[in-house]
């Protein structure tokens, strides 16, 4: 595949592909991307975050809808993810609308979190001040002293009603190759919708 993606009619067969050899060659998250929004001011803004998901609908990933992040995706609705595997000389990057995920998919993920995951959901207030240094560890405690023991499906932590998923649904799909003098491949699928056909065209480096 890492020569054949220049001839690909469906970018997230390569994606499936080129992510499942960064398993065996990245030493920590093949799945992390960094994840481009921006505020109410146009001022950008990106961090890195986990895909946790990968269909044909879109990637997905999960955090705090009071957060900035989450602040930010639901007032534009519109965002970017960057996939690079430094080992393997590979980047993608997507673009295009992003949609909050259905309840019952959030619900199903975040019963499968760890344990000391699912209270920290429920801790941390995420982008606001923190107001004292051990604020965070001491609700945390508080949170597992209240809730118990924990069944191994997680059903006895819900899941907090601001914590939820997105998926963004590309319409822009680009492929990224390592060449040697800075004649890298690359590849731009583009779509006028998430359900329409992909028109790809190869770009210069």
């Amino acid at each position: 595949m890492s020569e054949d993606f220049l001839n690909a009619t469906d970018p997230y067969a390569v994606f499936e592909a080129w992510l499942e050899e960064a398993a065996g060659t990245e030493p920590n998250d093949p799945n992390a991307a960094s994840l481009a929004t921006v505020d109410a001011h146009g001022l950008p803004n990106v961090r890195v975050v986990l895909v946790k998901a990968v269909e044909r609908s879109g990637f997905v990933f999960y955090t705090n809808l009071e957060s900035d992040k989450g602040q930010e995706l639901l007032g534009a609705g519109k965002a970017a993810l960057c996939f690079y595997w430094k080992t393997l000389g590979r980047q993608i990057r997507v673009r295009g609308p992003v949609v909050q995920v259905p309840d019952d998919v959030a619900d199903a993920y975040y019963a499968s979190r760890p344990r000391g995951s699912r209270l920290g959901a429920w801790a941390s207030q995420q982008s606001r001040p923190l107001e004292a240094p051990d604020a965070l560890r001491t609700r945390v405690a508080e949170l597992a002293e209240h809730y118990g023991d924990d069944d191994e499906r997680g059903q006895t932590i819900p899941r907090p009603p601001y914590w939820s998923g997105f998926r963004l649904e590309p319409t822009h799909f680009e492929l990224w190759h390592d060449r040697p003098f800075r004649l890298h491949d690359r590849v731009l699928f583009q779509r006028e919708k998430a359900d329409a056909d992909w028109v790809s065209a190869r770009l210069y480096p």
